[in-house]
């Protein structure tokens, strides 16, 4: 799995920085000490219980209290009944002695669950065009922003962003000033113009330019206006139309503080535009992180950015060990 931006996206080149494509080990331990920081409130509401009072006396009472503290943070029933059942029987077994080795074993079974399908994103293809979307309030263009601002400095790419969310004046001005920042091009058009143009011109102005990845930015009204569904598809037809096989990623934009509700964005955005990524956001703000492996285990989307703050070192690749590690460690 991913653990840095160089071992997230795939490319022809190697990484500009260590040949492995790895980080320093301290590097590591200092976006692991990040993590787990922001994760206090997911580890407070789930490590602290079990803790505290599950893996005390395994009996049935306790398999009970398990289930109900991973479903209160958003695991899900069906990714929840599966790890406590092969807790259940792999310590009704004698595999399992209780206590810290079944604190471990469910780090494990926790990681295992927020794996799902391809976790990097290809480069090599000449552009690559991404596309993001999502609801207004996720973070899509922050995200955005951030990512520029990696693939321009850590991997040396080259990135014109297209402001496709032409409904909303704001999401255009916080493109633009990102675009600023990461030192990127930003292509814009009038509000209320055609999004499907501007991700036409977007394309076009990078393969004329000679730029190596395209992100586009889309509408994010409510899900549950079917124009906009139709809207994001028409412009992944627009896409399509200049280049067969792109859009090469679409990502979702999920905040992480809406649980249930967001697996229940992922399923319609998946429908109308094949959702092959999701960027879990928000997550130092919830007590219910465990909607990264509801996501991974019922839509079989795999998680592969979140947002752990607000900073640019706070969107990350996502790492299932880190990450159950950070919810698990005292």
């Amino acid at each position: 799995m991913a653990r840095s931006w160089q071992e997230l996206f795939i490319t022809d080149g190697g990484t500009p920085r260590d040949a492995d494509g790895g980080q320093p080990e301290e590097e590591r331990r200092g976006f692991f000490r990040r993590l787990r920081e922001n994760l206090s409130k997911s580890r407070e509401a789930l490590g602290a219980e079990l803790q505290s009072s599950v893996f005390q006396t395994l009996d049935e009472q306790a398999w009970e209290r398990l289930e109900e503290t991973l479903i209160y943070a958003d695991v899900g029933a069906s990714t929840t009944a599966r790890i406590v059942e092969r807790l259940e029987t792999e310590a009704g077994s004698g595999e399992l002695a209780g206590g810290e080795e079944l604190t471990r074993r469910l780090q494990e079974l926790l990681a295992e669950s927020a794996r799902a399908g391809e976790d990097r994103i290809d480069l090599r293809h000449e552009p690559t065009v991404i596309l993001m979307v999502g609801v207004n309030g996720t973070g899509k263009t922050t995200t955005i922003g951030k990512m520029a601002w990696h693939l321009q400095k850590e991997l040396g790419k080259s990135v014109v962003l297209a402001a496709g969310d032409t409904f909303r004046a704001a999401a255009v001005e916080q493109l633009v000033e990102w675009g600023r920042r990461a030192g990127c091009e930003v292509i814009t058009a009038a509000p209320g113009s055609d999004p499907g143009a501007v991700a036409f011109d977007a394309i076009d102005a990078a393969r004329a330019r000679g730029h190596d990845v395209v992100i586009i930015d889309t509408a994010g009204r409510l899900h549950t206006q079917g124009h906009l569904m139709e809207e994001l598809a028409k412009v992944r037809r627009v896409i399509a139309k200049q280049i067969p096989d792109a859009p090469h990623e679409t990502l979702l934009t999920i905040d992480a503080t809406t649980g249930q509700n967001g697996l229940r964005q992922a399923m319609l955005f998946r429908e109308a535009v094949e959702v092959s990524g999701i960027v879990l956001t928000k997550l130092d703000g919830t007590a219910k992180g465990g909607i990264a492996l509801a996501i991974a285990q019922e839509l079989g989307v795999p998680v592969k950015l979140i947002g752990i703050g607000e900073s640019l070192e706070d969107l990350r690749p996502f790492d299932p060990d880190d990450f159950a590690r950070a919810l698990l460690e005292a």
